[in-house]
């Protein structure tokens, strides 16, 4: 499972067990649901620190694949890639007098 969807449930999970926990306090439906967020948020910040940073490891590998992807088609696309000289080239027959049919 990724270190986003850890988070995200994590983060889903601890405002469902505040809200569970406000349920039998006598109080609005949507101050109970306002409080819950406040304190699930600030309870994530605390308990859920070892996902949040695994997250944001994982998303700044992402923006830098993306980056480097974007590099490289840029430098294709303005023709500053040369070809491999290692490979030959199939554009011209061979030749080489065993290569004949």
């Amino acid at each position: 499972m990724s270190a986003a969807a850890k988070y995200t449930l994590g983060r889903i999970g601890l405002f469902v067990v505040v809200l569970l926990a406000l349920l039998p306090v006598e109080m609005n439906i949507f101050l109970k649901l306002m409080v819950a967020l406040a304190f699930s948020a600030a309870a994530s910040f605390f308990l859920l620190r070892g996902w949040r940073d695994a997250m944001a490891e994982e998303m700044a590998a992402a923006a830098e694949r993306r980056r480097a992807e974007k590099e490289r088609l840029r430098s294709a696309l303005a023709g500053d890639d040369q070809p491999s000289t290692d490979q030959p080239s199939t554009d011209r027959p061979s030749t080489d007098p065993t290569d004949r049919p």
